[in-house]
C-alpha cells in the first residue's frame, strides 16, 4: 500500500470527516445493494474480510446470481475483464461502503462495515435498458430480505423515452420502499429541468449534487450542475443533496489508468517536473484514489448514511428515514430551493435523530445543546457508554467538566449549567478515554488534533432556547 502523501496535488477531505458522520456508526449488520453497469471486487470491499455477499447479472431473465461468504474471494463471469464500464460501479460501490483499505482507512465511505449486494445491468450492447433496472428491482423485492438489503442505491437511469407518470421502473421502486426497503437515486449531471425514471420514483430519495470546495466551511457551499424538476405525481425532485465533486473514489485496478498512477507517484518522488501536471490531469490523490465528480457519487454517501441510521435504529422505515434526512438537512446559501430540496445532507444530525427516534417524542425534542431559564444542558444518546463527561472551552477544558447522568436507557442528559455569554467549543468523553463531538449539533470547528470539536453561543442570561 502507497503510504499517505501530504503533497498530493489534488488531495480532497475524507467523506466521513467532511460530513461531520458519527464514528460510531458504520452500517454494520445492514446490506447495500448497488445497481450499475459493472463491478470489480475492489480490495476496499473484500479485504481484509469478503463484504460482497453477491453479484448478479439482471440483463435477461432469470437473474443470474453468484453468492459469496465472508471467507471467500468474490469472482463472477469477466470480473478482472478490466472494462471500462466496470468502473462505474466499482466507484459508487466503494464510495458507498469502501474501507479504505488500500488508503489505511482515511478514504473510507460512510457505511465502511456494511455489506454488499452488486447488480449489473449493462447489457452486451452497451445499453442500460429500463427493463433491465425494473429486472433488477423486482429481484430485490423477491430476495433482498434473504441477504439483509435495507437500501436500494442507483446511479443508472433507464430509456429517455420511458413515460414519467405511471411507468413500470417507479412502480418497481415504490413497491420496493412498501416492503421496508430504501430506495436512493442520483438526479443527473446536466442542469436541466429533466429527470428520468428511477429518479422520477415520488417516494425515492433524489439526490442532486453540492460543491463543497473541499473545505468545512458551509460558506463556501454550492450547488452542483445536477438535475432538477418533477417526478411522478408531480413529486418535487432532489429531496435534498449531497457532495458531487472533490469524492475520494478507487482508481480501476489493473487499468490503464492505474499502471500510469503507480509510475506518477515514483516519478513525483524524485522530483520529475513533468509528474505533477499529469497527476493533476487525472484527479489522482495516491496511486489508488483520484477525486470524481457526479450524482452518480453523491447517490451513494446518501445510501451510505441511510445505512448508519438503520445500524443506529433498524426500526427506522423508509418515509420516515426520508422525512428524518430532509428535517436535519441545511440549505445551500443562495441557492433555488427547487435545486436543492430541503438542502445538504447532515449524517451525523440524521443519526442523531436516528437514535432519538427510539424514545419518541422524548427523544425528539432534545436539541443538543439547549437552554432555558435554568442553564445549558447537553444531551447524548449512548447505549454503550457507562460514564459521559461534557468537556468545553468556558473553563479552559479542565476536568472534571460537566457530569451527564442517564435519563433514561441509553439517554444522557446534564444538569442546567449558567455558561458565560459567547462562543464555546465542547465535546463529551465517553468513559474517560473516548472523545466524540456532538452529534445532535451540526455546528463544528476544527480541534487543532486533526478532528472536530462542536460549537455553541451562550446568550449568557440562558433565556432563549438554542
Amino acid at each position: 500500500m502507497w503510504p499517505l502523501d501530504a503533497e498530493a496535488a489534488f488531495g480532497v477531505l475524507p467523506t466521513r470527516l467532511r460530513l461531520h458522520a458519527d464514528p460510531r456508526f458504520s452500517g454494520r449488520g445492514i446490506a447495500i445493494a448497488l445497481i450499475d453497469s459493472g463491478f470489480y471486487p475492489h480490495p476496499d470491499l473484500v479485504e481484509p474480510q469478503n463484504r460482497v455477499k453477491l453479484w448478479a447479472d439482471a440483463t435477461r431473465d432469470p437473474v443470474s446470481v453468484f453468492r459469496f461468504g465472508k471467507t471467500e474471494t468474490p469472482r463472477w463471469p469477466d470480473w478482472d475483464g478490466v472494462r471500462d464500464w466496470q468502473w462505474h460501479g466499482t466507484m459508487t460501490s466503494v464510495v458507498a461502503a469502501g474501507n479504505g483499505f488500500l488508503s489505511h482507512g482515511l478514504y473510507s465511505g460512510l457505511a465502511c462495515s456494511a455489506d454488499l449486494v452488486l447488480i449489473q445491468v449493462r447489457e452486451s450492447n452497451g445499453h442500460i435498458s429500463s427493463a433491465s433496472i425494473e429486472r433488477a428491482l423486482t429481484w430485490l423485492l423477491e430476495h433482498g430480505a434473504e441477504f439483509g438489503v435495507r437500501v436500494v442505491s442507483l446511479s443508472v437511469s433507464g430509456d429517455a423515452d420511458l413515460p414519467l407518470a405511471d411507468n413500470t421502473v417507479d412502480k418497481a421502486v415504490m413497491a420496493l420502499i412498501d416492503a421496508g426497503i430504501n430506495v436512493v437515486v442520483a438526479a443527473g449531471n446536466d442542469g436541466q429541468r429533466r429527470l428520468l425514471p428511477p429518479a422520477t420514483a415520488p417516494f425515492a430519495v433524489t439526490v442532486g449534487g453540492i460543491d463543497d470546495k473541499n473545505v468545512f466551511s458551509r460558506d463556501e457551499l454550492s450547488l452542483w450542475h445536477s438535475n432538477y424538476g418533477s417526478g411522478s405525481n408531480e413529486a418535487p425532485k432532489p429531496e435534498l443533496v449531497a457532495p458531487s465533486i472533490w469524492v475520494a473514489g478507487p482508481v480501476l485496478p489493473g487499468s490503464a489508468v492505474a499502471r500510469e498512477a503507480q509510475e506518477l507517484f515514483v516519478r513525483r518522488a524524485k522530483r520529475y517536473a513533468d509528474a505533477e501536471g499529469r497527476i493533476a490531469d487525472l484527479k489522482l490523490i495516491t496511486p489508488h484514489y483520484q477525486h470524481i465528480e457526479g450524482t452518480s457519487f453523491a447517490a451513494p454517501v446518501v445510501a451510505s448514511a441511510i445505512a448508519c441510521m438503520l445500524e443506529a435504529n433498524p426500526d427506522l422505515t423508509p418515509l420516515l428515514i426520508r422525512d428524518v434526512l430532509k428535517e436535519t438537512a441545511h440549505p445551500v446559501p443562495g441557492a433555488d430551493r427547487e435545486r436543492q430540496g430541503a438542502g445538504a445532507m447532515n449524517p451525523g444530525l440524521a443519526v442523531a435523530h436516528a437514535l432519538a427516534e427510539r424514545h419518541g417524542n422524548y427523544g425528539r425534542q432534545r436539541i443538543s445543546p439547549s437552554q432555558s431559564v435554568d442553564g445549558i444542558s447537553f444531551f447524548l444518546h449512548d447505549h454503550k457508554a457507562s460514564i459521559v463527561q461534557v468537556f468545553g472551552s468556558w473553563n479552559n477544558w479542565q476536568a472534571p467538566g460537566l457530569a451527564a447522568e442517564r435519563t433514561q436507557d441509553g439517554f444522557w442528559q446534564t444538569p442546567p449549567a449558567r455558561l458565560a455569554h459567547g462562543r464555546h467549543t465542547y465535546k463529551f468523553l465517553l468513559d474517560g478515554d473516548t472523545w466524540l463531538d456532538d452529534p445532535a449539533n451540526p455546528h463544528k470547528a476544527a480541534d487543532g488534533l486533526g478532528g472536530l470539536n462542536s460549537v455553541f453561543v451562550s446568550n449568557g442570561d440562558a433565556s432563549q432556547s438554542s
